[in-house]
Formats: structure tokens, sequence, C-alpha cells
């Protein structure tokens, strides 16, 4: 039987020292904000500049989300990075625009410097969250995020069709990039970072799990919401289970081997899963840790589910035994998901990948599935939604936050939509 799926740089620039400098065109030896202009080294070597202050929701928002992106950021995303994509979002909500032109401006961020009001001049006289250079406008006015993200705006409002066209080709229209393939594959982590920053909002918001919640045919849908599983019953009631809570990822699964799945979480703070037998009481396993992505089902074909962790595309599976067993698949940007694929032996592993929207499933054999199903900001889960018509097989679906929707594939290929959840 099937089980749930989960979730969820720093390419820090090399600093080089030019050997002449003149970044304003008066060629003044002023100071700006601390920087001596003239001075090539002091240039290359001043600290990134604040976005305004770190505050307690920009660490909330970084402890939750870190384990929830999928692109250069993951488990990077520090609170003084959420402190300049909160002075990105401010500047766009100021000037009222659409949520998505903070997402084209944060996806621009990510990838011209990781998300940092960078001063040094890196590549010929560049600075500032979006690498202006100097024909922009002075040092301070680049180096002020309100500025800056106003300048990026204005340039991006010139773009015909920006608010359908996609991200990262917006992105490059703008910025004239050499290397214009970068922006599109940071956009979904910029979506996730902007949906937690649109509304104030201090945590990701819901996640999915999927599992047989009351022992029917079929499964069922939920979401954990601040350390509160809301799990779908098949009459559509809902069963509530406080379990875990802060950065937590959900799991579930039938970790007893007895009645119905259960609920858990993975807390990579510490590398422990908290799973909740069918008696309330806890169990404790450590597995994997930090930026993992975890998973849970039966691997080895005993009665009972396990847990796992998929880690820069090795799953790492704990057998009953508590042996591990490794499978490689997937890559850098991929999402973990499980589930009994073919309906034969244990259950299996698979990917989500968000930039192309498809499923790469492993079967028994070690063939790949491949299914087109949702894309962008969605969550993968995977249950048997329609009992299987008589098999064991699980399949695929997606939660779209946007939504608070559940879009689950049947075995014929058709769709079923559950609305479940809250919007983020």
């Amino acid at each position: 039987m099937n089980r749930t799926s989960r979730r969820r740089i720093s390419a820090v620039a090399t600093t080089t020292a030019l050997a002449a400098t003149t970044l304003l065109a008066s060629a003044v030896t002023a100071q700006a904000k601390g920087v001596d202009l003239s001075n090539p080294a002091a240039v290359a070597a001043a600290p990134d500049h604040s976005c305004g202050g770190v505050t307690d929701s920009d660490r909330a928002v970084a402890d939750r989300l870190n384990y929830q992106l999928t692109g250069t950021l993951r488990g990077y995303l520090t609170a003084y990075r959420v402190s300049c994509a909160r002075a990105i979002t401010e500047a766009v909500r100021a000037r009222g625009l659409s949520e998505r032109a903070g997402v084209i401006a944060v996806t621009t961020a990510i990838v011209e410097t990781t998300l940092r009001n960078n001063p040094n001049e890196e590549d010929h006289d560049s600075v500032g969250l979006f690498q202006q250079r100097a024909f922009w406008g002075s040092f301070e006015q680049r180096m002020d995020p309100t500025w800056s993200t106003n300048a990026f705006l204005a340039e991006m409002l010139k773009i015909s069709n920006w608010q359908t066209r996609p991200i990262g080709e917006v992105c490059q229209a703008v910025q004239r990039s050499a290397y214009p393939s970068k922006y599109q594959p940071q956009s979904p982590d910029a979506q996730r970072i902007v949906d937690a920053l649109w509304n104030g909002s201090t945590t990701g918001g819901d996640l999915p799990v999927s599992g047989n919640w009351d022992g029917g045919a079929a499964s069922n849908v939920g979401v954990w919401r601040n350390g509160m599983f809301h799990l779908r019953n098949d009459d559509g009631s809902t069963t509530f289970v406080d379990w875990g809570g802060g950065t937590d990822l959900p799991v579930s699964a039938n970790w007893d081997g007895t009645g119905p799945d259960n609920v858990g979480i993975f807390r990579p703070s510490t590398g422990q899963f908290h799973l909740r037998m069918d008696d309330g009481s806890l169990a404790l396993i450590d597995w994997g840790g930090g930026t993992d992505q975890p998973v849970a089902g039966n691997w080895d074909g005993g009665a009972a589910a396990n847990v796992g962790i998929w880690r820069d595309g090795k799953f790492h599976l704990r057998n009953d035994d508590g042996t591990p067993t490794y499978i490689d698949w997937g890559q850098a940007g991929d999402r973990a998901v499980s589930g009994n694929w073919d309906g034969t032996g244990p259950d299996n592993v698979g990917i989500f990948r968000p930039s192309t929207g498809q499923f790469h499933l492993r079967m028994d054999d070690g063939s790949l599935v491949v299914l087109d199903w949702g894309g962008g900001n969605d969550i993968p889960v995977a249950g048997n939604w329609d009992g299987g018509n008589g098999g064991p097989a699980a399949n695929i679906g997606i939660w779209r936050p946007s939504q608070a929707r559940f879009h689950l594939r049947n075995d014929d290929g058709t769709p079923t939509y559950i609305d479940w959840g809250q919007p983020r």
C-alpha cells in the first residue's frame, strides 16, 4: 500500500580585486556607505550590505522554507537572505504590482547574487541585489534595495506580456545575461519565498500528505499545518492529529503493520523521525538530517512500512533490520516520492521534476515510467486513489498551494480534484 511523498549556494561568488575602479563618472574618492570606491581591495573585500534589518519572522521563514527549496538556495536560505527577499517584495507591493512581479524580481536576485546585497565589483562594475552596472545609477542607488528593485521593475514593465511569458524569459529580457538559461530553474523557489512573504506569513503554510486513514479500499489526502494533521476520510469528514511542529516535515505510512496508515514527522535539525503508532505512542528513528527530503514506504516486503530520505539524487531507505538500501534516482531540484507503482512486491521510489512537470517512477525491475502531471510550485503526493480498481497499484498526484487543491491521477489517466487545506 502506498505511503505519502514529501517534501522538501550558496554559490557565493569568488571576489576578485579589480586593477582599476571608477564606479562613478566623477571618479571621486567618497565613502559610499563605508566602502572607499577608489580602493579596489576595499571594494572587493566589502561585506554584504543590510537589506533593512533581519526580523524574527525572517528567521522563521528561513527555517521553514530551507528544506522545501529545490534549487540553488536549498539548505542555504538564511534570515538575511529572507530579509533581502522581503525588501524586494515590499517594493513590489508598494508599487501596486502583482505577486508575479515579485517572483520575477526574486528569481533574478537568486541568480545574480543568491539574494545578497553585494557591494563587491565581481562582474565589471556590477553591484547590489541585481548586479546592476554603473549605467543603472550611482553606487548608493544600486545598493539601496528599494531603489534597485524599482529600477528593475521599471525595465520589467517595458517587456511585452511580462504577466504571461515564462519567468526566465522576463528576467533575461531585463538583465541581458550571458547565461539566459539560469533564471527559469530558480523560479519555483522564488515562488515559494514570495508566497511566504506576500501576505506577511511567517510559515510556509500547509504541507500535503496522503494515506489510508480509515481502512477503506482507497487512499485519501490531508494537510499538516502548524503541528496539526487535518486528514480527510472517505466520507469527507476530518480527523485531527496533533503531531510535531516548527520546521518539521510530515510523513505518513503504516508504521506498525496493522490497521490504517498513521502519521509522523521528520525533524531536519536532529535527523529524527517521530512516528505515531495506532495507540498514540511514539517511535523515534535516527535517519538523515539537514536538507534531506523524507520518504516512507514498505521497502522490504514486511508487514510494516519504514522510513527513508532522498539526498543529492540518492535514496537512503531503511529496512526493518536497520540496514540501508541505496537507490540512485533523480537530480538536483527534484522532489522525492514513493509508492507501489506496479502493484507487486514492495514499494518503490520516484521523483517529481517541477521544471518539467514530470514524475519519473522506478519500477521493481529498475525500469523508468515517466508521467506528465503538474509542474512549477506543485508538491507531489502518491496513493491508491481509486482503490486500485481491484488492484494494489499506487498512482500520482500533486497539491497546488495557490489553490489548496489536490489533482489526483486515476489508473485510467483521468483526474480527481479535492479541495483541502488553505491556499498559500
